[in-house]
Formats: C-alpha cells, structure tokens, sequence
C-alpha cells in the first residue's frame, strides 16, 4: 500500500489521467470512468488486489491505476 499526495491539481479522472505524486512516482488511469473533482494536491492510496488500484481523497470508488514511473 502506498500512501501520498498528487503533486499541484487534480480534475478527476477523464478515462486517461496520468497523476504525477510528490514522492516522484507517475500513475496513468487504466480503466475508463469519468468524474470530474476539483483538488489540490489531495491525499491518495494505492492498493495491489490483482492489480493497482487508486483512491483519491474525496472520490467515491477506486480506479484501476498502472504506473509509469
């Protein structure tokens, strides 16, 4: 389980957001769902349950997450 904040805005998720963290690590979205939020640099949690999945503080549900740094 990994626990940090995005680093600067976060509008939700648009089916491919990439989410770039303040320990230097860049998530991309890998399942499509829509949800517009507006945050700044809010907390998330990233799980691996057969696999990644992020939670961002103010979100209703998790989204399936794939790193790419």
């Amino acid at each position: 389980m990994i626990h940090s904040q995005i680093n600067g805005e976060f509008n939700g998720w648009d089916g491919d957001t990439v989410v770039k963290l303040v320990n230097g690590q860049v998530w991309q979205q890998s399942e499509y769902w829509y949800h517009y939020h507006y945050a700044y640099m809010p907390r998330v949690t990233i799980t691996n349950e057969g696999g990644y999945k992020m939670t961002v503080a103010g979100i209703p549900r998790a989204v399936r997450v794939e790193r790419l740094k």
